[in-house]
């Protein structure tokens, strides 16, 4: 039952089925999909998912607002969002799921999936050279929850791990690289380019063919691998078909595009060297977050700090 006490909570989603959420959070207080008026001073804390712009301007007594997915751009490409903090997901479950596609994706293309697949269809018996893990290295850019996350498994699966981030960190048994200066460094050493950026300013667009001609080509996989599944327009989607049709780059996996969904014209869908998914390595999923967000609303009305907070000036 709702506490008709408490404040009520918006939930404004686009492009994602709100049901689920609205039944699970509205068990513990009252839920609206729209304020009643611009200036509705009984909405307290918003969750949201791509929010209307200007949809929180006004609201007087919001207290918090708290993002359904790992991103947050899409609350921060709203110029009018008052000052109030903003919370990030942090899941064991989210993050279970994208250290599992990171380390799916990895081991096919270290394990020549692709030229496996494209060998059963010829019916051809052939089987090519193959490295150990600890002659490749994974390079991961973006050292936050999920990249240390994906780097400690992949260590673990016996691979050497490259880190870099915008500002310097520390992460065990990792090579960790931060920087414009230490990104050139950090490339020519990765075999395996993991994304798992967030998205700012500085970053829209860094994965482009200038920063994929850096990757190593002379390698146990006989050349580079990109993978992607940080946010879509991190990448030139352009620049990655010219770099796989060049030699640039040997194969492919990516999660997330410049549009979304991916445009039926688009060479990637069809491209022998590419493996494509739906934005799915990492699903929200409402059964194993909304617990933790009503938790985080309780505890802040006890006085005590709100967890995972978004630096605003970074961006995440």
């Amino acid at each position: 039952m709702s506490d008709p006490q408490k404040g009520r909570i918006l939930l404004a989603m686009t492009g994602s089925n709100p049901r689920p959420w609205y039944e699970l959070l509205s068990q513990s207080r009252e839920v609206v999909t729209e304020p009643a008026s611009p200036d509705d001073p009984s909405i307290t804390y918003a969750v949201v998912w791509k929010q209307p712009r200007n949809l929180l301007a006004k609201l007087p007594n919001l207290k918090a607002i708290f993002s359904v997915g790992a991103g947050v751009d899409h609350i921060l490409v709203d110029p009018t969002l008052p000052d109030v903090p903003i919370v990030r997901v942090v899941s064991e479950n989210l993050t279970q799921h994208m250290v599992d596609y990171v380390l799916w994706r990895v081991l096919d293309h270290h394990r020549q999936g692709m030229l496996y697949r494209a060998q059963q269809k010829r019916k051809v018996w052939h089987e090519p050279p193959q490295r150990p893990a600890n002659d490749i290295s994974v390079g991961i850019m973006g050292l936050g929850e999920l990249g240390r996350a994906a780097a400690r498994a992949l260590l673990v699966a016996g691979f050497r791990v490259n880190g870099w981030s915008r500002s310097e960190r520390s992460v065990p048994d990792v090579a960790t690289f931060h920087g414009d200066q230490g990104l050139t460094p950090f490339l020519n050493a990765t075999d395996i380019l993991v994304v798992l950026l967030p998205l700012t300013e500085q970053t829209t667009g860094i994965v482009d063919y200038r920063l994929l001609k850096q990757l190593r080509k002379r390698n146990g996989l006989g050349g580079a691998v990109l993978i992607n599944a940080g946010r879509g327009k991190l990448q030139k989607d352009a620049d990655i078909a010219r770099a796989l049709d060049d030699g640039t780059l040997k194969e492919a996996s990516l999660d997330v595009f410049e549009i979304e969904p991916l445009p039926k014209t688009s060479p990637l869908w069809t491209h022998p060297r590419v493996f494509v998914t739906p934005h799915s390595a990492a699903t929200s999923d409402p059964s194993h977050l909304v617990g933790p967000m009503l938790e985080q609303m309780e505890a802040f009305e006890r006085g005590e700090p709100l967890a995972n907070l978004v630096d605003r000036k970074a961006g995440y």
